[in-house]
């Protein structure tokens, strides 16, 4: 019989001797996380406090902002501690605990920019329905069922994980990877793979899907409208696809990252790389939402500059 040693930590391999940089590191992350939690809350808080922007496009927003905060604090605190760290290590349970946080976080994401494809959709194509179809009620629900849809997701796939007996701990990143976990497990059996292939398919490709639809079908409306709702339309749904195609991207990154043999690339770059998503995503939200929509940016000039 082959006796296994028991796993009760992983090594996160990806952050090495960085030596007295680490001082700078950590003080350029550590900033870089306030700057995202005090952009984000000051949209949340404006968005709560004028009820001009109780409105469903607007509230689905705030759960973005909410989830930017989210999914960021799933990452920050562990990097920044981690930097004045020797070993590098983290225990299964907490590694878990990371790997459930970012993933729900990074479906929450999707699946939140799909219900805010739908919304612009029924704005721009059915505008004298928009009221019933989209209302604060039913708004609200959206909300609640993206957040329980997104955890049951990812707990289903992370209870193959759970189970399995691990014959390595070296994770080569800088945070708990689902599919380099289970790349560490003795053995893998084919429920496990297609149980990480049915989270990409329903965290990414079905999100991505309904969002192509939506704004293939809202194309389709602008060019046989005016110009001035032709424009209308672009300013209220270019944010929504930039934040899409910024997530694409980053989901791409991060395939490659932890599926491919990417040696040739060097090592920091491959870090940036990882982590692109909870590094980039979490700011370019506030500002593309909070500058490019009128009346976030006049509601901001309002309640934040504009005070006596």
């Amino acid at each position: 019989m082959q006796n296994l040693t028991e796993i009760v930590y992983f090594v996160l391999g990806a952050y090495g001797d960085i030596g007295h940089l680490k001082y700078l590191y950590f003080s350029i992350m550590l900033l870089w996380y306030l700057s995202i939690c005090v952009a984000n809350t000051v949209l949340i808080v404006v968005i709560y406090v004028d009820r001009r922007l109780h409105e469903p496009m607007y509230i689905l927003l705030c759960n973005l902002f909410v989830n930017e905060i989210s999914g960021s604090t799933s990452l920050y605190p562990l990097m920044l501690s981690q930097m004045f760290s020797v070993t590098h290590e983290v225990t299964l349970p907490w590694c878990f605990l990371q790997m459930c946080y970012i993933y729900t976080s990074a479906s929450v994401e999707f699946c939140n920019l799909a219900a805010m494809a739908y919304d612009r959709y029924v704005s721009i194509c059915y505008p004298l329905h928009y009221n019933v179809i989209m209302n604060t009620g039913r708004v609200a629900l959206i909300i609640l069922l993206i957040w329980i849809y997104s955890f049951v997701n990812f707990i289903f796939s992370l209870s193959f994980i759970v189970r399995l007996k691990f014959c390595g701990n070296v994770i080569d990143k800088v945070f708990c990877d689902h599919h380099l976990v289970m790349k560490l497990a003795c053995s893998v059996s084919i429920l496990n793979n297609i149980s990480d292939l049915h989270f990409a398919f329903v965290t990414v490709v079905l999100p991505f899907s309904l969002v192509s639809v939506s704004y293939m079908k809202i194309l389709a409306v602008c060019l046989n409208t005016s110009i001035e709702n032709k424009q209308k339309a672009i300013t209220t749904c270019t944010p929504q696809i930039v934040s899409v195609s910024n997530l694409f991207a980053g989901c791409i990154f991060h395939f490659v990252d932890s599926r491919l043999d990417v040696a040739y690339v060097p090592a920091k770059v491959r870090v940036i790389l990882s982590v692109y998503l909870l590094i980039c995503q979490p700011m370019i939200t506030p500002f593309m939402y909070g500058f490019k929509l009128p009346k976030i940016r006049q509601s901001c000039k309002r309640y934040l500059f504009d005070r006596k």
